[in-house]
């Protein structure tokens, strides 16, 4: 049961120099460091728990989400974890409607990552003290009560709390089966691994063998930085894998409508299941003619506007598991598969939760779903994701498997750590005269 009153909220800038390998890069971020404002909160409950959140950041900024996170705090220290489980509904709108705060956004950008970052803490805390990983809290949590996480404003002409009720009601049937199956199989999963933009084609053909090799039959491809080479490299990655494996490929919203629907045309030989993030994340029209979003309202408009095919949550972008349940249940609703994005740091660790326990207790389905797996930095993670036959294995450790290392914390905090200390010196060097 949720105890303890939160005694303290630290907040650290950790970042890995994967710009040096070309991990992660595509055509809008050529050279990200995969980076995380990593929240601790501390209780003081005799048990000593420790609840950690992260949101993802590509390096730069991180310190403006750092001090986004500080600026919160308050709304959260002092509080008794009872009273805000017991009330998530209501902390939640307390979070993300500050007098002030809000004006940053409201429920987008650096403030709603914030956000995110100290509820993935306070969920992590939660499941923690009730000795279950996330998705199972989740799973065993009546739908009343998980009703009472869900903030409806804003989304209540699409999603009512009835309408909601009854999805999670009819979710209850089968249940138990689909747990045994999660446990006996895992979830699928596509990798993104060896296809970023930056790499070489030896790098890209090595990569994707291991893979092959390892079992994997779902891949995804960077795209929209240079039709030619886009052709090129789909073409060699199509011929490495046969066509009877799915390919999908994501432009990380680099084009504008018109040029979406002419570049696509060119790229359609290579039978791509999706085109992830053609355009402005915000222009759901432009989605409608032809993503990744800020918050259940603009999920809300794509999936009224009939604007795609598959449904990205994303465990830091959105308010943490609270919107991101609103975002699973509208989905549901319009029949619309969820493939969760999970290519940054962390975000596999978090995500896995989410999409196993919307398969048990909301969408009942596999057709057409599967979650995105990066290859990197999981060794970073005290409870790293375990994959097998290309699918997630659910996690069997209490929380939220968002929990770094403390020795990778302190190596790679910026920039102070051991790690950028060493970099930043190097940089020093190469510019002097």
């Amino acid at each position: 049961m949720a105890h303890g009153r939160i005694s303290r909220l630290s907040v650290h800038d950790v970042r890995f120099p994967t710009s040096l390998s070309g991990h992660g890069s595509d055509a809008m971020h050529t050279d990200p460091d995969y980076s995380a404002a990593y929240v601790i909160i501390e209780t003081d409950a005799e048990d000593g728990l420790k609840g950690y959140g992260i949101t993802f950041t590509l390096g730069k900024g991180t310190e403006v989400v750092v001090c986004a996170v500080n600026a919160l705090a308050q709304q959260v220290l002092h509080k008794d974890l009872s009273d805000i489980v017991g009330d998530f509904r209501g902390f939640y709108r307390q979070l993300t409607s500050d007098g002030q705060l809000r004006w940053l956004g409201p429920e987008k950008g650096v403030v709603h990552l914030a956000t995110a970052a100290i509820l993935n803490a306070v969920w992590d805390l939660w499941a923690k003290q009730e000795g279950k990983p996330l998705w199972k809290l989740l799973v065993d949590m009546d739908p009343q009560m998980l009703l009472s996480c869900i903030d409806f404003r804003y989304i209540t002409d699409v999603l009512t709390e009835k309408d909601a009720y009854e999805i999670l009601k009819k979710g209850q049937l089968g249940k138990k089966e689909r747990e045994e199956q999660m446990l006996r199989h895992g979830y699928p999963a596509y990798t993104t691994s060896c296809a970023w933009l930056g790499y070489s084609d030896s790098t890209l053909k090595q990569l994707c063998a291991a893979a092959l090799k390892d079992g994997w039959t779902r891949f995804k491809v960077k795209v929209g930085a240079d039709l030619q080479d886009d052709i090129r490299r789909c073409r060699l990655l199509r011929d490495m894998i046969g066509p009877e494996k799915t390919l999908m490929m994501d432009a990380n919203q680099c084009w504008d409508v018109p040029e979406a629907v002419e570049w696509m045309a060119k790229l359609a030989e290579f039978k791509p299941l999706w085109i992830e993030e053609p355009t402005s994340p915000d222009d759901i029209l432009g989605h409608a003619a032809i993503s990744k979003c800020h918050n259940r309202v603009i999920f809300k408009q794509l999936l009224q506007a009939n604007a795609l095919q598959f449904l990205q949550i994303d465990s830091c972008r959105l308010g943490s598991v609270n919107e991101n349940l609103s975002v699973l249940l509208m989905a549901k609703k319009f029949g619309i598969p969820v493939c969760p994005h999970a290519g940054g740091v962390g975000l596999c660790e978090l995500v896995q939760h989410l999409i196993i326990f919307d398969y048990i207790s909301v969408s009942a389905s596999l057709q057409n779903r599967m979650c995105e797996y990066v290859d990197h930095l999981h060794e970073h993670f005290k409870y790293p994701v375990v994959i097998k036959h290309a699918s997630y294995l659910p996690p069997k450790d209490a929380g939220y498997s968002t929990e770094m290392k403390e020795e990778s914390v302190k190596k790679h905090q910026y920039p102070d750590g051991e790690v950028w200390k060493k970099l930043l010196v190097a940089q020093d060097l190469c510019v002097q005269p």
